[in-house]
């Protein structure tokens, strides 16, 4: 097992660790721990919430997720001898939940959670269908989901950390301030916002103290978009081993990383979309000296995938194309494509017996792969997302006899917004 360099006790909240991570992007945030070029090491990661989600029937905890907490993020990672211009070089080893047996009740120890936000509390991609607070707690056994929730699918997860990144330059932080405090001005009020400001409530900034702190506090990003360092990207297929290269833009790079997932959908569709969980991740990196001008690789880091993400074989396709709902046409929208495209596979699934919110979540959760599967005929643009027929324990697939009926079980908790 590779050296421990980033522990968690999981009794303790984040803040109360004995190395503290962060919630925030700012180059000035200290390096938590150094690592050589070669090097590989393990690291413990909170689950984004830092344990404010429960194992229970009640969506009120996601209702009322503290959104100023998350994420809850391992380092910064030093990387000695990476310079601004290189490419660091991050090859994931393994990752996996913590052993139940060491950990204790929380979230990556023998179970995690998919959750619906409510549009109080940030929203999804289906906010306008899906207002409400909706969530669906998952049992892990060995790399197989299940969810008293959602009765009638198990599935092989494609574990990932949701996040991971280098720090930002003061410049870079600069612009992502200015382009997204540009963007809330155009509608200040709306529900969900339109993106989130820098705002020092729950911050937590590694080793700053004092007025460094407050300093920092008042400038630094939050960690919920993907940006031109890496960030928060949720890509499920950036699993055990997959070599990622990202831009370098402080000395040492400062990496960190965090909001691992069980599973997750293409889209993490539902916001807290992915079956969410602590756990460790073991890395080894290395440096691409002036790697960013060599390789054009100046914003957004690249990555070869592994090959070890689960072997389904066998889908059934939905489409959607860029006409609302109500039946406006719009121009080559993927985006809305897309959503629709989903909104046909929750349809389709309610058919079987379950609630439209358990579709939704199963669609975030589980191992779906949605593509932009044609963007140049207008008007229309056209998204799909394709199911896994594999994951079900009853026939999905039209037929003579007509959908199957399942019982809903207990259904997935819910807390109106």
């Amino acid at each position: 097992m590779p050296e421990l360099i980033f522990p968690l006790d999981s009794t303790k909240r984040f803040p109360d660790q004995q190395i503290v991570g962060h919630n925030r992007w700012h180059p000035d945030i200290p390096a938590a721990v150094t690592v050589k070029p070669g090097d590989s090491f393990r690291v413990h990661c909170r689950e984004w919430f830092d344990g404010d989600i429960h194992n229970d029937d009640s969506a009120e905890d996601i209702l009322n997720a503290p959104m100023t907490k998350v994420h809850a993020l391992s380092g910064p990672i030093a990387v000695e001898g990476a310079r601004p211009g290189d490419l660091l070089i991050v090859d994931i080893l393994d990752l996996g939940p913590l052993p139940q047996e060491d950990s204790g009740p929380l979230a990556g120890q023998g179970w995690g959670y998919t959750g619906i936000f409510a549009k109080s509390n940030g929203g999804s991609f289906l906010v306008e269908q899906f207002p409400d607070a909706y969530k669906a707690v998952w049992d892990f056994a060995g790399e197989k989901a299940t969810s008293r929730h959602i009765p009638g699918v198990e599935f092989t997860g494609i574990t990932h950390p949701g996040l991971m990144a280098t720090a930002p330059s003061a410049d870079l932080l600069a612009k992502w301030n200015s382009r997204e405090r540009a963007l809330i001005a155009t509608d200040p009020d709306r529900l969900p916002p339109l993106a989130l400001p820098p705002d020092p409530a729950d911050a937590v900034l590694g080793t700053l103290a004092g007025d460094a702190f407050e300093q920092v506090a008042a400038e630094a990003a939050r960690t919920a978009p993907p940006r031109e360092n890496g960030g928060n990207m949720d890509i499920k297929n950036l699993t055990r081993g997959s070599r990622v290269f990202f831009p370098v833009f402080v000395a040492g790079a400062n990496l960190s990383v965090g909001d691992l997932h069980f599973s997750q959908g293409d889209g993490e569709i539902t916001f807290c979309g992915g079956i969410e969980m602590g756990g460790f991740l073991d890395l080894r990196v290395d440096i691409l000296p002036g790697g960013m001008d060599t390789y054009g690789v100046n914003e957004h880091p690249i990555f070869m995938p592994g090959n070890t993400q689960p072997q389904y074989s066998e889908w059934l396709t939905f489409s959607g194309t860029s006409v609302t709902l109500d039946g406006e046409q719009r121009y080559l929208d993927s985006q809305l494509a897309y959503q629709r495209a989903c909104l046909h596979a929750i349809a389709y699934l309610t058919k079987f017996g379950y609630s439209p919110e358990q579709a939704y979540l199963l669609l975030g959760a589980a191992p779906i792969e949605g593509r932009f599967s044609g963007v140049v005929d207008i008007p229309n643009s056209c998204a799909t997302v394709y199911l896994p027929t594999a994951i079900f324990d009853f026939p999905i697939t039209p037929s003579a006899r007509g959908p199957v009926q399942i019982d809903p079980g207990i259904g997935a908790p819910h807390a109106a917004a």
